[in-house]
């Protein structure tokens, strides 16, 4: 991996983690693109590491609210949405990881993208009157705010979330669909996605951290000496840090630009994006065969 292509991946990650068109579906498409063919996991843990330490910098008020006073029903809901991604990672990982490798699932996984943004956003809109003023249900005012906010709402999310985990469905678009689907403030909606980000960020940092070590450990049983495992030996300490960096910086604007999008426009456009995407890319896969 050149510094050029490892910039690249890195900014890409970085923009894409939090804004609603997947992240993982953008890397394995440049890689593709770039024809990048080598072991990744270090790069890839380093570049989850800068978006995940962005995240802390960006939302550090909400993460310190919940800190300071940890028994709160928001503490209780992000671990309710964390556990079906939990269980879908370790039911499903040997296939996740193959479609990640192939990307055969890419077309399709935009598309189904694009149409939870859609759907989220045609559910959304019937919870206001005509108008844009909130509607009523039971006498409370919709869209609901985070005090409204309930253990089925939080266990919808997480089922969306751990659907996600396909590359090419992206886990902010999915969590942010569902909690908006479920007529929760669109600006807490963001919040809750972006803070479950954080055990999702951890979790994958962890795995391709024990994936690295064991094929480090083959390695030596097989060599007795160093290898790469997927690692610096392999893709070089400069791209890694480089990827890590540019991933830090631009996820520190990307979350900012996201959170003012959802609060205040419509998910439509990046539903017609990935919309776009899935098609080029499903033309590319059973047509054309540039890159897949």
């Amino acid at each position: 991996m050149s510094i050029w292509e490892a910039l690249v991946l890195g900014i890409v990650q970085g923009a894409t983690e939090f804004l609603p068109v997947s992240s993982s579906g953008h890397l394995v498409l440049l890689q593709k693109i770039f024809g990048i063919t080598e072991p990744a996991l270090v790069f890839d843990t380093a570049v989850h590491v800068g978006t995940l330490v962005a995240v802390f910098i960006v939302l550090w008020q909400d993460i310190w609210n919940i800190l300071r006073r940890i028994i709160q029903p928001l503490t209780l809901f992000l671990i309710i949405a964390t556990i079906p991604a939990v269980i879908a990672a370790l039911l499903f990982m040997k296939p996740i990881e193959a479609a990640f490798a192939s990307g055969s699932l890419l077309g399709f996984s935009f598309l189904l993208t694009a149409l939870l943004l859609f759907g989220s956003e045609l559910l959304y809109r019937r919870s206001e009157k005509p108008g844009g003023l909130p509607a009523k249900l039971e006498g409370s005012a919709l869209p609901r705010d985070k005090d409204e906010m309930n253990w089925v709402d939080a266990l919808v999310i997480g089922i969306f979330q751990a659907v996600a985990i396909i590359p090419g469905l992206s886990r902010s678009g999915a969590t942010i669909s569902a909690a908006i689907g479920r007529k929760i403030n669109r600006d807490f909606a963001a919040r809750f996605s972006f803070l479950l980000s954080i055990p999702a960020i951890l979790g994958a940092v962890i795995l391709q951290l024990k994936d690295f070590v064991k094929a480090g450990s083959a390695g030596l049983a097989q060599t007795g000496s160093a290898v790469s495992g997927g690692g610096a030996g392999t893709i070089g300490i400069l791209p890694i840090m480089i990827g890590a960096i540019s991933a830090f910086i631009v996820a520190l604007f990307s979350i900012r630009l996201a959170l003012k999008i959802v609060r205040q426009h419509s998910l439509n456009g990046f539903a017609i994006y990935t919309g776009i995407l899935g098609i080029l890319v499903l033309v590319d896969i059973f047509g054309t065969h540039f890159f897949f």
